[in-house]
């Protein structure tokens, strides 16, 4: 049985919110964070001690949107998932690939240097220059969301799931109060889908 060890809200939440979308059987194993520290044996696991890490047999993976392209193309087709034949899969891919290496990487930093580095260490100005440089990197989600309910492809996909969890992870670092419209609209929605609720109560 596949195996994703998860820790609250984090980056993990990606592949959960796949696999309960997709209704496949697994095994989660919750941590607490950071688990390198917190969770005895995860690095391991994992010797990046980064969050997630996945286990389908003797495959390890621990890229969280590589993972939900995992799931769709090793166990699909499923409606999430993109087929190269698919006019809308350049489009798909370029989203899974933005949601970390344009969205969540600003966020990372935010975080850290607010939340998560001892008082001392915290660095205000980061925090700020990291924040306007993703709150201003939005803007193409705002404007592909300008006339379409979802990102590509006139359906809900993984590249939803990907740049949606950004977009969630903005709530818990206080960016979310200057998300635009289209933005606003699109994540409440994506809140109300059953399987990031199950994901979630999980």
């Amino acid at each position: 049985m596949m195996k994703l060890y998860h820790c609250p809200n984090a980056r993990s939440l990606r592949p959960l919110w796949a696999l309960e979308e997709m209704e496949l059987d697994y095994e989660l194993i919750i941590m607490p964070f950071p688990p390198r520290f917190e969770f005895a044996g995860y690095l391991d696991i994992n010797p990046l001690g980064t969050v997630p890490t996945f286990i389908d047999g003797e495959l390890t993976m621990t890229e969280s949107t590589g993972i939900c392209q995992y799931l769709v193309d090793h166990y699909g087709p499923h409606p999430i998932g993109m087929t190269v034949d698919e006019p809308a899969y350049g489009e798909y891919l370029n989203w899974l690939h933005r949601s970390d290496a344009t969205l969540t990487f600003p966020q990372t930093l935010v975080l850290r240097y607010s939340r998560l580095e001892p008082e001392e260490r915290r660095i205000p100005q980061v925090v700020e220059d990291y924040g306007k440089w993703y709150l201003s990197r939005l803007r193409c989600v705002e404007s592909a969301l300008e006339s379409r309910e979802f990102l590509c492809g006139d359906r809900f996909t993984i590249a939803d799931i990907a740049v949606g969890y950004a977009l969630f992870m903005g709530v818990s670092i206080g960016l979310d109060e200057r998300y635009k419209p289209n933005c606003k609209r699109y994540l409440a929605d994506l809140m109300q889908r059953e399987a990031f609720i199950r994901a979630r109560e999980k």
